[in-house]
């Protein structure tokens, strides 16, 4: 099974860009972020015709995930667990059944957090507690689960091609980072650094300064893999030449094939 995840920075002005990416790349099943549609206003037509099943979570402009599957959806949940108040739509996760076995796949698009030292960064970082919480409950059931999405986070300085240049951001703040840490110590697999270990590993470029020409990228995409799943790893990748297609998103998609 093919897993993957993008943020696609707006679904309405970004369909044709998704469309023929997912008639290229094939994944089975494919985690978007940043949708920027409510429920009712996304195209499901589109995905529908190319055999996916959709689920979505959407919000009015801002935010919104959804999860397309050509295996089928068993079951959907929206909303991080841990605050009823929270009406902002940045969770959703789905049980997929594969050849092999069912897999939990997590759409996610995790606060910006900027500026720091405003409600937004403290926002942030009480989501990721929040997700840390919810993982620990998932990982109880002892199944494949992936955790995909946007997480802005900058995990390490050789996840970002200047890492100075990002030191006053809360992508990259100690608190944010530590909170990425205690995520994974839980025992999930960064999928991309599993196959990927060396430097200029990148999944973001700025429109600004010509970013994407200079390769001046950050790491902020990533997939999370249980224990379960982790097993199963077959290949994980970065689709990166989509960020020089017309009217691309400042992020690319990123994936894993699993064994499911």
């Amino acid at each position: 099974m093919k897993i993957a995840t993008w943020n696609i920075n707006g679904v309405k002005a970004r369909l044709d860009t998704v469309v023929a990416w997912l008639n290229n790349a094939a994944p089975d099943v494919v985690c978007l972020q940043e949708i920027k549609s409510v429920d009712e206003g996304f195209p499901k037509g589109a995905f529908e015709d190319l055999g996916y099943t959709v689920a979505t979570h959407g919000q009015k402009g801002f935010n919104g995930v959804a999860i397309l599957s050509k295996c089928g959806i068993d079951e959907a949940r929206a909303r991080l667990p841990g605050d009823d108040s929270d009406e902002q739509a940045r969770y959703l996760e789905a049980d997929i059944a594969g050849d092999n076995g069912v897999v939990t796949v997590a759409s996610i698009y995790l606060p910006n957090g900027n500026p720091i030292g405003t409600e937004k960064f403290s926002y942030k970082l009480a989501w990721m507690e929040r997700l840390e919480a919810h993982a620990r409950d998932r990982l109880t059931l002892e199944m494949p689960l992936v955790l995909a999405g946007d997480f802005n986070v900058i995990p390490e300085p050789m996840d970002a091609k200047n890492p100075d240049a990002w030191t006053s951001d809360a992508l990259f703040q100690l608190e944010s980072r530590t909170a990425w840490r205690a995520l994974a110590a839980l025992g999930f697999t960064d999928a991309t650094r599993a196959c990927y270990p060396a430097d200029d590993v990148y999944t973001f470029w700025d429109y600004q300064a010509g970013a994407f020409q200079k390769n001046h990228g950050i790491r902020i995409d990533h997939m999370l893999l249980s224990p379960q799943a982790a097993d199963r790893l077959a290949a994980s990748g970065i689709d990166r030449d989509t960020r020089g297609w017309e009217k691309p998103s400042d992020h690319v998609p990123v994936w894993v094939e699993l064994a499911i």
